[in-house]
């Protein structure tokens, strides 16, 4: 027993050796840059923190992170979720495999940054392929990448390029549970709403909890589009946290990016636990 529990350690060394150099070393030189001055090294104390806070693109970013978020998660969860629940019913309706389709499902994330970029510069430019379905339609042209209407664009690039993998997990959680519980709900005169409440929700709630975090830690990546379609200053409904990193990086702005990084990982340190937390009392 001792012999199996020492070569469990042993495997797992390796890879926290890997996160602790890679990781946690770097985060905590992070911490200690967000209390001096970059300058001269000098302790500061929260300096750092309340020129942050005080920042206007600070608050701006936050706002529009904020706002992105709470666009983004719910809208990305409930169309993947039905999406995924039709498809699960049309495989066990015509008992039909979805090998490839998962494939496909996938295949938005492995397109590289720079393509997408062209794509969405030919479909939201202003005289792109969007204002022509538009213009066909009668109605006026919008300039996509200089309005608000820009935030709308980096919905759309997350939800598009989130959808398929998110689709597939739900998949996995719904294939897990065994047909036999649906077909005894059904000759008890239970509709296909008391199912997916009483049975099919219930039994993928662990499911839900993995879902909505990868979900909130994947909003944090839409930076390489932004800034290749707007540049390092973009529209201000575009504006987010990582075009403000990026801003503070290139200015050599230290001490104000390690301050924000830390109140950012706090920030998404305390949701997963709150979240985390809240599902252990739902259950």
């Amino acid at each position: 027993m001792r012999r199996s529990k020492w070569m469990g350690l042993s495997f797992l060394l390796p890879g926290f050796c890997g996160v602790a150099v890679f990781s946690l070393l770097p985060f905590m030189d992070v911490i200690r840059s967000s209390f001096v001055q970059v300058v001269s090294g000098r302790f500061c104390g929260l300096e750092n923190y309340r020129i942050v806070l005080h920042n206007r693109a600070f608050l701006l970013a936050v706002k529009n992170t904020l706002r992105f978020l709470l666009v983004c998660l719910p809208l990305l969860l409930g169309i993947s979720l039905v999406l995924a629940f039709l498809l699960h019913a049309w495989q066990m309706v015509f008992h039909q495999k979805l090998r490839l389709l998962k494939a496909a499902y996938l295949v938005p994330m492995a397109i590289p940054a720079a393509s997408l970029v062209l794509l969405w510069k030919l479909m939201f430019d202003k005289h792109g392929f969007v204002n022509g379905i538009l213009h066909l339609c009668g109605i006026h042209a919008v300039d996509w990448m200089n309005t608000g209407a820009a935030f709308f664009v980096l919905v759309f690039s997350y939800i598009w390029k989130n959808l398929g993998y998110t689709m597939v997990l739900w998949l996995a959680g719904l294939s897990s549970i065994s047909p036999d519980l649906y077909e005894a709900a059904e000759m008890d005169g239970a509709g296909r709403m008391t199912q997916f409440f009483k049975i099919t929700l219930p039994l993928i709630r662990p499911l839900i909890f993995t879902i909505v975090v990868l979900s909130f830690l994947n909003s944090f990546k839409v930076f390489r589009e932004a800034y290749l379609v707007a540049g390092n200053y973009p529209q201000e409904d575009m504006y987010l946290l990582q075009h403000l990193f990026n801003n503070w990086f290139t200015d050599l702005s230290v001490d104000k990016m390690a301050a924000g990084s830390v109140l950012l990982a706090l920030v998404i340190t305390v949701f997963v636990l709150l979240l985390q937390k809240l599902w252990e009392t739902n259950e």
